[in-house]
């Protein structure tokens, strides 16, 4: 039996295992090793990413999947890949009309911007091939998304138990998951689902009448399928990669940090992740805090998982702590890049315990690359902001490695504004933003200028120099952090 999984520009196919079921890689031209997807798979797996943002959907295996749907096969998308099923999309959160992007019609909503970033609880509420016989059941996973709600009248199947949405407090329930009226199209929001929950990975093989040998050929396959992922950078660029790192024990980390938000640390992160891929390390990416959707970049670009250790717990935001995801990366990385949030310094002075990155920086010993951007008050201002950013960071203890500033416009002033105490990366001009009238981007287009500029205008060798093996050791009381901003 052989089950798909589409690989094209703006999809994250490593993002999460899919179960262990996936056995064979759909390309864009609707083709598994020269053959019609729909002639030889039972099955189609759809994952998430920027699918829709990128229009990578091509005619060719749009028409595989309708085809696949209309044959009874299962068709499953996770969401990016649910809304291609769906009819379509507003992709304009920033925009004051609706943008709309065109699905394949297999489901009867429509997708509206919404942010979540949660781990979430999902009540089983219908019956399809990925829920038969769990009505009622609570399944676990993770959110990761900005256009999630969901309208329309297609057969509901699961509903998330959400904290947070639109970066603000909003608990309750939100429809997650829908079929097609003969429930053999699926799709759900809810990432790491086939990966935490077992019923789910039963109930495919169940549709598949799949026995316990082929249940094993699966697993072999699929082996073979994540090994030929992992060993290419991204989605079609011919860049590939063998590991070559073996860390034992606790990985050196360093936290790519910055002045505040809007300053590049995605961006380099994302770029300075790729280099050390390219390396053949295996490089862990982590967040301070909920919004896991800044490192989705780079996990497409290095073919890393989104784990519950991808998110740094500050106050009630993120999922994992400190101390735990420590525990959690040992032996499984090379290197732990982490970015910050907003301003390091941002909820320094919170009376919960840590509410910034600076705090999780220094309870652990990570040392700092600070960044500050060009764009909104100039060089000038960006050399202020790093200085006094650092001299408060090291009046607190910390290390700051070296500092960038981003976005740089003009490299004669930044020599006289700096006086050589920092490195500089120019503007770059992204040439396309997949139509999108805000910040949401194109994997592909980003990923690889990000690369490309971190190879070209800094040396990574001496960066990642600069990353120790974190410890825990305790948070600064907020006592001592007060002495820090007195006069």
């Amino acid at each position: 039996m052989r089950i798909g999984l589409v690989c094209i520009r703006g999809s994250v196919p490593a993002f999460e295992n899919f179960g262990f079921l996936p056995t064979d890689i759909v390309g864009s031209n609707g083709l598994v090793n020269g053959s019609r997807a729909h002639r030889v798979l039972d099955g189609i797996i759809i994952p998430g990413g920027s699918i829709v943002e990128s229009g990578s959907l091509s005619p060719e295996l749009a028409f595989e999947i309708r085809r696949m749907a209309s044959d009874g096969k299962f068709v499953l998308g996770i969401c990016s890949g649910f809304q291609a099923l769906a009819e379509r999309t507003d992709i304009g959160r920033k925009s004051p009309c609706p943008v709309y992007r065109e699905g394949l019609g297999l489901l009867n909503v429509t997708f509206h911007p919404m942010i979540s970033n949660d781990r979430v609880e999902a009540t089983i509420t219908g019956e399809s091939f990925l829920t038969s016989g769990m009505s009622g059941e609570r399944i676990t996973g993770f959110h990761c998304h900005t256009y999630g709600e969901i309208r329309g009248d297609a057969p509901e199947i699961m509903k998330s138990r959400i904290v947070r949405a639109d970066y603000h407090e909003r608990p309750g329930e939100i429809l997650s998951g829908v079929c097609s009226d003969d429930g053999n199209v699926a799709g759900t929001m809810v990432h790491g689902c086939l990966d935490e929950n077992q019923a789910l990975v039963s109930n495919i093989l169940k549709f598949l009448d799949a026995d316990e040998t082929a249940r094993e050929r699966i697993l072999e396959a699929n082996r073979k399928l994540r090994e030929a992922l992992r060993s290419e950078l991204g989605i079609s660029t011919g860049i590939r990669v063998m590991d070559r790192g073996g860390t034992r024990g606790t990985p050196p980390a360093i936290m790519i940090a910055s002045t505040g938000s809007d300053s590049g640390k995605t961006f380099i992160l994302t770029g300075l992740a790729g280099a050390l891929r390219r390396r053949g390390l295996r490089v862990g990416v982590i967040k301070v805090g909920p919004d896991v959707r800044d490192i989705v970049p780079a996990l497409y670009l290095i073919k890393e998982p989104m784990e519950e250790h991808s998110s740094i717990r500050i106050g009630r935001l993120g999922w994992m702590e400190l101390r735990d995801v420590l525990e959690s990366v040992r032996g499984r990385y090379d290197i732990i890049l982490i970015e910050g949030v907003m301003s390091i310094l941002t909820g320094l002075l919170n009376d919960i315990t840590p509410y910034s990155g600076a705090e999780i920086a220094l309870a652990a010993g990570i040392p700092l690359i600070m960044v500050a951007g060009c764009s909104k008050g100039g060089i000038e201002s960006a050399v202020v902001d790093l200085d006094a950013h650092i001299s408060v960071l090291e009046g607190l203890g910390l290390e700051v490695s070296c500092g960038i500033l981003n976005r740089v416009y003009d490299m004669d002033i930044f020599e006289r504004a700096s006086g050589g105490r920092y490195l500089a990366i120019p503007r770059v001009e992204m040439s396309e933003r997949g139509g999108t009238p805000e910040v949401e981007i194109k994997l592909e287009d980003f990923c690889l200028k990000a690369m490309e500029t971190v190879e070209e205008h800094l040396d990574v060798d001496t960066l990642i120099s600069f990353a120790k093996k974190p410890e825990f050791r305790g948070y600064m009381g907020p006592e001592e952090i007060k002495k820090v901003f007195s006069p």
